[in-house]
């Protein structure tokens, strides 16, 4: 997945709000007040929430070590950057994008 379909496929969800909290570099997009994915804190990577917690985020991780990496002190909370042109298949990453925001739904 490119980083426009990513966008695309968030904004798509229901409620999903586009935000820019920490300026106009960084799309955080987010669902009742609560983020589900950080586009632009790194060129061609997002982060998303892959876990409940560090130890959850951790064995997503295992499954892929050289596409994801934690997500600075976020990723005690369970959220992993994930690099874009990895190779990770299209489909486990629709996987996590709508775990991610179901996390944020919850």
């Amino acid at each position: 997945m490119t980083r426009d379909d990513v966008i695309a496929w968030c904004l798509a969800q229901p409620g999903a709000v586009e935000t820019y909290p920490f300026g106009e570099h960084v799309l955080v997009v987010k669902v009742t007040g609560k983020a589900f994915a950080y586009i632009g804190f790194e060129e061609n990577s997002i982060a998303l929430r892959c876990g409940a917690n560090a130890e959850e985020a951790a064995t997503v991780r295992e499954r892929h070590p050289d596409a994801m990496r934690p997500m600075g002190y976020q990723s005690r909370h369970g959220w992993n950057t994930i690099t874009l042109d990895n190779p990770i298949p299209d489909a486990e990453l629709h996987e996590l994008l709508s775990a991610s925001y179901d996390y944020a739904r919850s």
